[in-house]
């Protein structure tokens, strides 16, 4: 009885990190062996949320309206020309230069978001609505871009630790890692991959094919969901209010 209860017993994170090195489960846990995941797609998201930032009126910004988007571009332009692509074994500094650059765009976009239902609160009959309308389209967009990067970023302990064959256990759930068979032998999840996840959370406001499976995730899944449920609510409570 204990041998089938040993059997039956979920694997700890030591012996998950064993199971990635055979090659029966390295595509069934998404091992990107010597396998480089370009930085660009993920920059090129950072630029789209820069842009909304920059075009944002000046009451949604911290500060002057250029101030974080061009602090984030001081740090984004030296990071992917220093570093275009993720190593397995990457700088400390690379690693707090990405994760600060999220930041810089989370606040942002928080600081837009307390803004924009402060103005639907206490000035609504004031704004007009295409105003609001566009600054909560720029804010629900950013708020995808920011949290797929936060995924991407921390998801076993970003896309360089995912390179390697000692990687921690998944944070979230893919399809491929269920079914191997419907995906290439060295699959891993990519950038997009993880920007439809944070889309479909957005969108769904729960996790749709991929599941989120460690404390951390599900509340980032959870922050990321309640903030697009906001952004929605005072679009409809604006429309109901012109309609009525």
């Amino acid at each position: 009885m204990n041998g089938a209860a040993t059997a039956g017993a979920v694997p700890g994170g030591r012996e998950v990190r064993r199971m990635a090195k055979t090659s029966a489960n390295r595509s069934a846990w998404g091992v990107a062996e010597q396998r480089r995941e370009s930085r660009i797609p993920a920059t090129i998201a950072l630029l789209v949320s820069i842009a909304i930032q920059f075009k944002l009126p000046d009451p949604y910004a911290l500060g002057p309206v250029w101030l974080l988007p061009s602090l984030e571009l001081a740090i984004l332009i030296p990071l992917t020309l220093i570093a275009p692509v993720r190593v397995p074994v990457e700088s400390h500094v690379k690693q707090i230069a990405a994760m600060l650059l999220i930041a810089l765009a989370q606040l942002a976009n928080l600081v837009a978001l307390v803004h924009l239902v402060q103005v639907l609160v206490y000035h609504g009959k004031s704004v007009t609505g295409d105003t609001l309308l566009l600054a909560a389209v720029g804010i629900w967009v950013t708020n995808v871009i920011v949290f797929s990067l936060w995924y991407w970023e921390l998801d076993r302990g970003g896309p360089d630790a995912r390179m390697r064959e000692d990687h921690d256990a998944p944070d979230f759930l893919f399809p491929q890692m269920t079914t191997p068979g419907c995906a290439n032998e060295d699959w891993a999840p990519a950038y997009f991959d993880y920007f439809y996840l944070a889309y479909t959370n957005a969108t769904a406001f729960s996790p749709t094919d991929t599941l989120p499976l460690s404390p951390m995730a599900k509340a980032m899944m959870a922050l990321q969901s309640t903030a697009s449920l906001v952004v929605i609510a005072i679009v409809a409570a604006r429309a109901v209010n012109i309609l009525t």
